[in-house]
């Protein structure tokens, strides 16, 4: 932070595996290049390996270029593609009359939303022929669920992917490549991401966002290669989604369930998760507006400003009931339990100052039981809630305490924002305790309107030249050792000062950030285009 079920379909259900097994791929990807996907692509012609045993072909039956055409160039995409195999011919443009086809009827909704994107009819599963764009599953069968082959030549597109992620993403290169009148060109790309969490989160609790604002920035995301948009819902300032277990704690500015579910929908057809954070147990100063029994207060009887006071039953029944209530409205696989900013951990002498926590401490873990042993007790409840609803969670990395009694959860990853905290921990504390970790670091990730403190806006340049997934806190990467630990990352806005930016500037502020974060999330390596080139490609794709 910054101071800062319902039913699914089976193909939504394939689709959070298909992450899920990614996150598990990445570590094998890590810097270099899946094998399984690398084997099962084309070969060094251009064509696919699967080829032959297609009968027949029309692009393989249409005429070959000659000689003297030239050589292929690797097409300029964001994030660009990891490895592309040239070859000679006049690549692929659309064409009226063209169609797109699918090999599995799974494959409908990428088919069809590229066909609409690229002016071609949209055919189903039927064979190709000339001039058509294929979408197939297929490859080996530990290739990362993310990566796919697209196959250009003899006129035709084919692009395949052991999962309807990949197939996707391959169609999200291709809408680019021919951006604008350009063409795809001939030869082979092979393609897949290092990283698992590509991410980018918005903070509408304190800054009211609408609904098409954020549908948006989706479509944005999507074409982009994002797979996470983290909404942080609840804060001090506002609770912006509608509840019907607590109406009275909803802002008069939020958005519906409808609302939502659109939005979820839009995202789940970009292969996009859905994070939800329901921060606790700080951050809960709109909630405790309609609860002000249960807010916490210091040994003076003054109130501690969002945050809850745990020693209460209640308010573990109060938090309880709204994972609950949100968990029926948000897919699976993930949630963000937040965690961070407990302002009785941010005091010097935490059993002093909160004495009732202290009590409720000691006759919960014994007489050496401290306020960090309740608070991680209290995480750890939470975690126990969202964990029937089958979900992978993460908190923030100052909500793990360190030498507490009481230890937080194995399942939860580190979102690892900040090292600015009292008791601040090294991210490779958490990396050498055997910790997954997201990277959502401050110095580079954090879009806070308005830079307060020592905030200034991130520029995509600074990421681009100086940031990858191994920077998790200031400037320094950790060992390489720890990079199958690293899940990805997120780049994030928050609304510390909500009024400081309109949506239409903190759209235009986070454009280029988000692009260089995507490119190396995508591929950590040093980029082939320098700074201007990369801004310059930005601008032509739009």
């Amino acid at each position: 932070m910054s101071q800062h079920r319902r039913r699914v379909s089976a193909k939504q259900d394939k689709r959070n595996r298909t992450v899920v097994v990614s996150a598990v791929a990445a570590g094998a990807v890590a810097l270099g290049v899946g094998v399984g996907v690398w084997a099962s692509a084309g070969d060094g012609e251009g064509r696919s390996a699967n080829a032959a045993a297609a009968a027949p072909d029309p692009c393989e039956t249409s005429q070959s270029p000659g000689r003297s055409s030239p050589m292929s160039q690797a097409p300029r995409t964001i994030p660009a593609v990891r490895s592309h195999t040239p070859a000679r011919g006049p690549g692929w443009r659309p064409s009226q009359g063209e169609r797109v086809v699918v090999s599995d009827d799974s494959l409908a909704d990428e088919g069809r939303l590229i066909a609409g994107e690229l002016g071609l009819s949209y055919a189903g599963k039927e064979d190709a022929r000339a001039g058509d764009v294929r979408l197939e599953l297929g490859g080996a069968k530990n290739a990362n669920p993310e990566s796919y082959t697209m196959d250009v030549h003899g006129g035709c597109v084919k692009i395949s992917g052991p999962a309807d992620a990949g197939v996707f993403y391959g169609t999200r290169t291709l809408k680019q490549e021919v951006h604008g009148g350009g063409s795809a060109p001939e030869g082979v790309v092979r393609d897949e991401p290092a990283k698992a969490r590509r991410g980018f989160m918005l903070d509408i609790a304190r800054k009211p966002f609408s609904a098409d604002w954020i549908e948006d920035r989706v479509r944005e995301l999507g074409d982009l290669k994002f797979n996470e948009l983290g909404l942080h819902f609840s804060d001090d300032q506002g609770w912006r989604i509608q509840s019907t277990t607590h109406p009275e704690i909803v802002s008069q500015d939020h958005l519906t369930k409808a609302q939502v579910r659109k939005i979820i929908d839009l995202a789940a057809s970009r292969h996009i998760n859905v994070v939800p954070e329901i921060d606790s147990p700080g951050h809960l100063g709109k909630v405790l507006e309609s609860y002000p029994d249960l807010q916490l207060r210091n040994a003076q009887g003054e109130p501690a400003r969002g945050a809850i006071d745990i020693s209460k039953p209640a308010a573990a029944s109060l938090v309880d009931s709204l994972l609950n209530e949100y968990a029926d409205l948000f897919r699976r696989p993930f949630w963000h339990l937040g965690g961070d900013e407990y302002v009785a951990l941010m005091s010097s002498d935490p059993e002093a100052s909160y004495p009732q926590l202290a009590d409720a401490a000691r006759k919960k873990y014994g007489p050496d039981g401290t306020v960090a042993d309740l608070t991680t007790g209290w995480l750890n409840d939470r975690a126990a809630t969202v964990r029937t609803h089958d979900r992978t969670m993460r908190a923030w990395n100052d909500g793990f305490f360190r030498d507490t009694s009481v230890k937080p959860a194995k399942d939860l990853e580190v979102a690892y924002w900040t090292g600015k905290e009292i008791g601040a921990r090294p991210p490779v504390d958490y990396l050498a305790a055997g910790r997954k970790v997201i990277n959502y670091n401050d110095e580079y990730l954090y879009y806070v309107l308005g830079e307060p403190q020592t905030f200034v806006y991130p520029t995509g340049e600074r990421i681009y030249e100086q940031w990858t997934p191994l920077v998790v806190r200031g400037t320094s990467p950790v060992p390489a050792q720890y990079d199958g630990q690293i899940l990805g990352g997120s780049f994030a806005v928050w609304c510390d000062l909500a009024n400081s930016q309109t949506q239409d500037q903190v759209a235009a502020g986070i454009r280029m950030p988000l692009r260089a974060t995507v490119q190396k999330l995508w591929d950590p390596g040093k980029p082939e285009l320098t700074w201007p080139q990369f801004r310059a490609l930005a601008d032509r794709l739009g």
